[in-house]
C-alpha cells in the first residue's frame, strides 16, 4: 500500500505542479484513482517518486495488472491510464472556455495553453514520440526532415489474437476522427479517449474541430475535423475552410490530404486537415518561376522549385485566392496531358487531384496548390507517380500531405536495418538485408573512406537522397527542361477559355 500511496501522491504532486488541478481538488482525485484502481484505503505519504507523469502511469498500470484488474494488453493499459489523467481534466465545455478567453488575449496564447494541455494529460504521447529518429538532410530542394517512426508501440500476439477473437460490428464511433472520440473510454481494437479534449472552431457555418495528434510529428502537430463523418474532398469549400482557418488562426499553417486512393493520406473517410506551428522544407523553398492567370490579374502566382509540382497564390484578402484555387482545381481535374502522361480519367475513374496547403506570410494570405495523379500502369501498378520499386526499400506508403511538405515518415524497420547497414559499410560481419544491397553497393562506390566518424553522416545522406528520390518520383512534372515544359503548357492551359 505504500507503495501505491507513493505512486499516487507523487503523481497528483505532478498534476498539480502543472496546473492540471489545484491543492484543493488534490482528496478528490486521490479518492477517484483509488476507485479505478479498486482500492478503499490509503496511506498518507510525502515520499514523492522521481519519475514523470508517463511513467508514473505505467507504475500504475503495473500494479493493477499484478492486481489482476486487467490483463496487460496494450489496449487495457491504455484505458486504464487514460481514465487515470482524465480524473485530472476540466469538462470540455471547461476546456473550451478557457481556450476562447485566451484567444481574446491572442489566438497563440489559446494554442499554447491547448497543446501543452494535451502534452500534461498524456494525450499527446510525449515519452513515446521521444523514441523517434530525426535528422536533416541537405538536398537541392532545401533541408528536409527525415523521421524513423518509432512512437507507437507494437501490439503483442495476444493483443492482436484478442482484437480477432472481439472483432464486433461496433460502429461507434464511426471513425477514429469522430468528435464522438471525446471522453470514449477505449475497447480492445479502438484507443482509450478518457483523457481526450476538442476544441470547437466553426469555419464558413459549419462546425469543425481542433485537437492534436497523439503522436506529433512535428511542433503542435493538429487535426481539424469535420464534425459530420462523411469522405474527404477537395473542392471550392476546402479552399474557403482552409483560408478561413488561418485567419483565425494565423501563427498557424493548414492543409489537406488529396482526396483520391494513392496520393492521399491514410484516413479518406473523414473529412480532415493537419496544421501547427512548423516550418517545412517546401514552405522556404525558392520560387522558380511567376506565371500570369488571367482570370485573376490581381493574384500572384509562381512555381515553387521542389520535386513535386506546386503553384503558390498569394493575396492580401481570402476570397480571390479561393476563386483562382478553384479555378485551378477545376481545370486541372479534366486536363490530360499524353507527352507527360497525365490522363485525366481512365474511363470514368478520375486520376487528378490537388494537395492544398494554407498559411499567412504577414499580410498576405497564401495557398499552395500541389498537383497529384494516381494513375496506375503496368510497370508501376502501385502508381506512376508514387514512390517507384526502387525505393521501396525505403518509403513504399503514400505520400500524404506531411510527406508533401519535406518531412519523411519512414517506418520503424530502418533502425535496425541502418544499424547493420552501418556495420557492413565499417567492415564488420552483417547481414544486410536483400532489399538493401543495391543501395549499400551504391554507398560504396560513392564513399572511398568510410569510417566510425563519418559514417553515421554518410548514410543519413544517403537516406535523405532516397526520400528526395521518393518526393521526385510523387511529382507529376518533373524537375527536368522536359517536365518544365510540361509543366507550362498547364500554365498556358489556366489561361485559355
Amino acid at each position: 500500500m505504500s507503495k501505491l500511496s507513493s505512486l499516487i501522491h507523487s503523481l497528483i504532486t505532478q498534476a498539480t505542479n502543472k496546473a492540471l488541478i489545484t491543492v484543493s481538488d488534490q482528496i478528490f482525485a486521490r479518492n477517484q484513482i483509488l476507485g479505478l484502481l479498486k482500492e478503499s484505503s490509503y496511506q498518507e505519504t510525502d515520499e514523492i517518486i522521481d519519475l514523470d507523469i508517463p511513467d508514473l502511469l505505467e507504475a500504475l498500470a503495473d500494479y493493477a495488472e499484478d492486481k489482476g484488474l486487467i490483463e496487460g494488453l496494450l489496449d487495457e493499459r491504455e484505458q486504464l491510464t487514460a481514465q487515470i489523467m482524465n480524473v485530472f481534466l476540466s469538462k470540455p465545455s471547461e476546456v473550451n472556455h478557457t481556450f476562447y478567453q485566451k484567444y481574446q488575449v491572442a489566438p497563440k496564447q489559446a494554442t499554447d495553453y491547448f497543446y501543452q494541455l494535451s502534452k500534461d494529460s498524456n494525450y499527446i504521447q510525449t515519452k513515446r514520440i521521444a523514441q523517434n529518429i530525426h535528422f536533416k538532410s541537405t538536398s537541392d530542394y532545401g533541408d528536409l526532415d527525415i523521421t524513423i517512426n518509432l512512437s507507437k508501440p507494437e501490439k503483442d500476439p495476444e493483443q492482436i489474437k484478442r482484437e480477432k477473437e472481439m472483432a464486433q460490428d461496433i460502429a461507434y464511433p464511426k471513425c477514429l476522427l469522430c468528435a464522438e472520440n471525446e471522453g470514449y473510454v477505449g475497447r480492445i481494437g479502438h484507443p482509450a479517449r478518457s483523457n481526450h479534449r476538442i476544441i470547437d472552431v466553426p469555419l464558413e457555418g459549419e462546425s469543425w474541430f481542433l485537437q492534436y495528434s497523439p503522436y506529433v510529428y512535428y511542433n503542435e502537430h493538429s487535426i481539424v475535423f469535420a464534425k459530420e463523418h462523411r469522405p474527404m474532398q477537395i473542392n471550392k469549400d476546402s479552399f474557403a475552410r482552409l483560408t478561413a482557418f488561418v485567419e483565425k488562426f494565423p501563427h498557424y499553417f493548414i492543409g489537406s490530404n488529396a482526396d483520391l486512393p494513392i496520393v492521399g493520406g491514410s484516413i479518406l473517410s473523414h473529412d480532415h486537415y493537419q496544421g501547427g506551428s512548423y516550418t517545412f522544407a517546401m514552405t522556404n523553398a525558392e520560387e522558380e518561376f511567376t506565371f500570369s492567370l488571367e482570370a485573376f490579374p490581381d493574384i500572384e502566382a509562381v512555381v515553387v522549385k521542389w520535386p513535386l509540382s506546386v503553384i503558390r497564390l498569394r493575396h492580401t484578402k481570402r476570397q480571390p485566392l479561393v476563386e483562382a484555387a478553384d479555378y485551378i482545381l477545376q481545370k486541372w481535374r479534366q486536363y490530360s496531358d499524353p507527352e507527360a502522361d497525365i490522363y485525366a480519367f481512365t474511363d470514368e475513374t478520375p486520376h487528378n487531384t490537388i494537395t492544398p496547403i494554407a498559411r499567412r506570410r504577414g499580410d498576405l494570405f497564401e495557398i499552395d496548390l500541389v498537383l497529384r495523379n494516381n494513375r496506375t500502369t503496368d510497370e508501376h501498378p502501385m502508381g506512376l507517380f508514387h514512390p517507384h520499386a526502387d525505393v521501396h526499400h525505403i518509403k513504399k506508403e503514400n505520400i500524404g500531405l506531411i510527406e508533401v511538405m519535406g518531412l519523411a515518415v519512414l517506418p520503424p524497420r530502418l533502425k535496425d536495418e541502418l544499424a547493420v547497414i552501418k556495420q557492413h559499410l565499417l567492415g564488420e560481419q552483417a547481414d544486410v538485408a536483400d532489399y538493401h544491397q543495391d543501395w549499400v553497393e551504391s554507398i560504396k562506390q560513392q564513399h572511398q573512406e568510410i569510417t566510425v566518424q563519418n559514417v553515421d553522416t554518410i548514410v543519413e545522406s544517403a537516406l535523405g537522397a532516397k526520400f528526395a528520390r521518393v518526393l521526385e518520383d510523387a511529382g507529376v512534372y518533373k524537375t527536368n527542361p522536359a517536365g518544365r515544359q510540361a509543366f507550362k503548357r498547364f500554365l498556358t492551359n489556366l489561361n485559355k477559355t
